[in-house]
């Protein structure tokens, strides 16, 4: 029944992109600075086509921040069927409906799985805390069902960026983080770092997850022991390796490192100031340029340096620290879209059984709702109409961030309290009967 549901939600959703891939919104969507970055737009890839076309490099102008891979491989998309690059933007919408399929499928086992091998460490308070194979059976149908009707991944497909692509290839690394293919999971995380080079951080959480799951015994695992330290060693070697070779294949195809600064520096320094739905582009507008320097590495800090404090809280549950990650990197990267946010809403249901500890759950949505709203009439309004300034639109890219961040934080103390409750039971009382209060330090 849970197969039939998901296939009919995906058909619904295949049919409801094909249908608006035919009108004028796709067009509208391809100018909007909130789905479309200078890294994502397609507009610059068929530029970097026109121009290696004529024997020019698309690295040596500032229109073109695609990987020398990327652009050799889009150029499949031309050779799709019926509408070429629209049909290729449907196929890769299909291929993350299915690969969220089987995330949501190899997710349920994972969870049964841990929860049986540390269910005696559990207080015995905590029978409704504790996730059952019926719930679990219906979370592919809840992800493709958010997928289907999620306002950001409709956007996403229709505007045909390439966060797309790159989407993908970060729900394979998650994929084959749970069933446990290293090979496969360290290739495509070498290939979604090699592509956006934030997910690099990610390789905290798929080192941890291969250890762990290399130790038989849960309880006796030593995250810092010699044994350790080798296993993070291998599964590094094996990412960078193939990060490396993925740069090498690049050199070689455009016969110089041009490349590096027009994709990598490109979005390390954020040259490009258009306004997106993030915080660089207005900071740095207002930045005296002596200052610029320091305080573009302090922003680009923040897409990194909470890794090592996450890892530390998560270090047995890195599959919940590898989502953290991603929804992190997603707010503080320097160039974002509603496609980061398509990716990170698409798997939020994984974590349905700690839903409910969130406390800011209508304020959010209702925020999210005002940003998609607001957020063309208030740019139009700006550059258009002339009748506001860039204070209107910032405040709302401000307000997208903060929804962002409060889901972000919510999600944490949720996550936390919900495995609290599972050792210490979920209605806890005082010696006189009355109700605890917990403080999360």
């Amino acid at each position: 029944m849970a197969v039939l549901g998901a296939y009919f939600l995906g058909t619904f959703g295949i049919f409801l992109r094909i249908v608006l891939m035919k009108t004028n919104f796709p067009k509208w969507l391809q100018s909007r600075n909130e789905v479309v970055t200078p890294v994502t737009s397609w507009e610059r890839v068929e530029e970097g086509f026109s121009l290696q076309k004529q024997f020019i490099s698309p690295y040596s102008g500032d229109m073109f921040h695609e990987t020398p891979l990327a652009l050799r491989c889009l150029k499949l998309a031309y050779y799709f069927p019926f509408d070429g690059v629209k049909t290729f933007f449907i196929v890769i919408d299909i291929l993350t409906m299915i690969f969220l399929y089987r995330i949501a499928s190899a997710f349920g086992d994972q969870m049964l799985k841990e929860q049986a091998a540390e269910k005696s460490e559990y207080s015995p308070k905590a029978e409704s805390l504790l996730v059952t194979a019926k719930q679990l059976s219906m979370l592919p149908s809840t992800l493709i069902a958010v997928h289907v009707f999620n306002p950001f991944s409709i956007m996403t497909t229709l505007a045909m960026t390439t966060s797309s692509v790159s989407n993908l290839m970060t729900l394979l690394t998650f994929y084959y983080l749970i069933k446990g293919n290293k090979l496969m999971c360290t290739l495509f995380l070498a290939l979604s770092t090699y592509q956006t080079l934030y997910p690099l951080v990610l390789i905290v959480p798929v080192a941890l997850h291969f250890y762990r799951n290399s130790i038989s015994s849960t309880s006796a695992q030593s995250f810092v022991s010699g044994e350790a330290v080798s296993s993070y060693i291998i599964t590094s070697s094996m990412f960078l390796i193939l990060f490396g070779f993925l740069i090498g294949v690049s050199y070689v195809l455009e016969g110089s490192w041009d490349f590096l600064f027009s994709t990598y520096g490109f979005i390390l320094t954020v040259p490009d100031l258009t306004p997106n739905t993030g915080i660089f582009w207005y900071f740095f507008t207002e930045m005296f340029d002596h200052f610029r320097t320091f305080f573009v590495c302090v922003f680009q800090m923040n897409a990194f340096i909470y890794t090592i404090p996450l890892a530390v809280k998560f270090t047995k549950r890195p599959l919940f620290l590898m989502y953290v990650l991603m929804f992190l990197t997603s707010i503080f990267k320097s160039y974002p879209s509603y496609g980061d946010a398509a990716l990170y809403i698409s798997l939020l249901p994984l974590w349905k059984h700690t839903f409910c500890y969130l406390r800011n759950t209508l304020m959010i949505v209702g925020m999210f709702m005002c940003c998609i709203v607001l957020s063309p009439i208030l740019y139009h309004l700006w550059i258009f109409a002339g009748s506001a300034n860039a204070n209107f639109y910032f405040a709302i890219t401000l307000t997208y961030s903060t929804a962002q961040i409060l889901l972000f934080t919510d999600l944490l103390f949720a996550y936390i309290r919900w495995e609290y409750g599972l050792y210490n039971g979920k209605d806890i009382r005082n010696p006189d009967g009355s109700k605890t209060l917990i403080i999360l330090e």
